[in-house]
């Protein structure tokens, strides 16, 4: 007897998560998928519902909920928060009962980021130190004080104890917008962070800014083609037990790297289209901005440098390129005022906030 593959997501309403699981709902073997939302807001819930998405009322916090998911589930998509160590406890701790009363061993797909490999190039330089997620041992040293690490080792520690099979995703800077049905409908947020993060700071300070020179990189994908990867993946350990995960199971979103000076001149450009700057020259950001907009913390002038190696390995293709992450400012700025989103400058320093605190 062919039974229904459960799969349990948190992050619906996001723009990675509303993506993945907008992927699902078209995955050509779909109705073969029982899929459960976490989802906190209770009229998202109905939309989603009205498409054959189970969902559950509740946050990452919600930690009985999120244990008792897991516990009733093949497959957990965990998209929601790649800091929140709790929310991650929770899940595998339901994860691990799915093992011990089934017998079965779960999949756990997890987001972090490549954040984790930043330095502190306050902009001065492009780095040259390049990691590979073919080269663990490189990424295990990396320590703990680093954005994400304190979770993909928690992760990676439960995968290494056999219970349940711990693949980490780890997008770069996404760009584009993210487009389909549930987008339309507003369930799910349309927007990236660094790009759009930069519009609205550069839009509020009437000007384009960088850390220093703006010589640091940062590797790109777009939101499409990180959604690739995840199915990619999520095809492959369902059908092939043998797909790298616990301490090998480290996949890199990247198809290349732009300077943080290449994108904010990009962004210069598009504000002087719409008539909010005279140039489109970035200027440096002061100690003053730096605190009202960043919390002090010079995160845009870091250097994120990889090589998404083990994701091409296992049949993940992307094509979209530096070229095509500029251009694709203009629309994000137009989106952006569009939908009243241009003046909300301080959402970074939210999370940054956070590290800081």
């Amino acid at each position: 007897m062919v039974t229904n593959t459960k799969i349990f997501l948190t992050g619906a309403t996001g723009y990675i998560g509303g993506s993945v699981l907008q992927r699902l709902l078209t995955h050509p073997e779909a109705r073969s998928f029982d899929i459960t939302a976490l989802v906190r807001n209770g009229e998202k819930a109905k939309l989603l519902e009205s498409f054959s998405v189970k969902t559950i009322i509740g946050s990452i916090s919600d930690f009985e909920k999120v244990e008792a998911a897991a516990a009733s589930s093949d497959v957990v998509f965990s998209i929601a928060d790649c800091d929140d160590l709790p929310a991650v406890q929770a899940i595998l701790n339901g994860l691990k009962k799915r093992h011990a009363e089934t017998g079965t061993t779960p999949i756990l797909i997890h987001t972090s980021g490549t954040g984790v490999l930043i330095d502190n190039a306050e902009g001065k330089y492009a780095t040259e130190d390049y990691y590979s997620d073919l080269d663990i041992a490189k990424i295990e040293t990396l320590g703990p004080q680093q954005p994400h690490r304190w979770v993909d080792t928690a992760i990676v520690a439960a995968g290494e104890e056999g219970y349940v099979r711990t693949h980490i995703i780890l997008p770069s800077s996404i760009f584009g917008l993210a487009s389909g049905p549930l987008f339309e409908r507003g369930i799910s947020n349309t927007h990236s962070m660094h790009i759009p993060m930069m519009i609205r700071i550069s839009w509020n300070r009437r000007g384009s800014g960088i850390v220093g020179p703006g010589k640091n990189i940062w590797p790109l994908v777009h939101i499409d083609e990180i959604t690739d990867l995840y199915i990619v993946l999520f095809d492959k350990a369902r059908k092939d037990p043998s797909t790298p995960n616990g301490r090998q199971g480290f996949y890199f979103g990247e198809n290349g790297h732009f300077t943080q000076y290449e994108v904010a001149k990009a962004i210069g450009e598009s504000l002087v289209e719409k008539g909010r700057t005279e140039s489109s020259e970035p200027t440096t950001f002061s100690a003053e901005e730096l605190d009202k907009y960043f919390a002090g913390i010079p995160f845009l002038g870091t250097n994120s440098a990889c090589k998404a190696e083990r994701s091409r390995a296992i049949g993940w293709k992307p094509t979209k390129t530096t070229k095509d992450a500029l251009e694709s400012v203009p629309a994000e700025v137009d989106a952006l005022i569009g939908n009243g989103q241009i003046n909300d400058a301080f959402k970074l320093r939210e999370v940054l906030e956070r590290y800081s605190g």
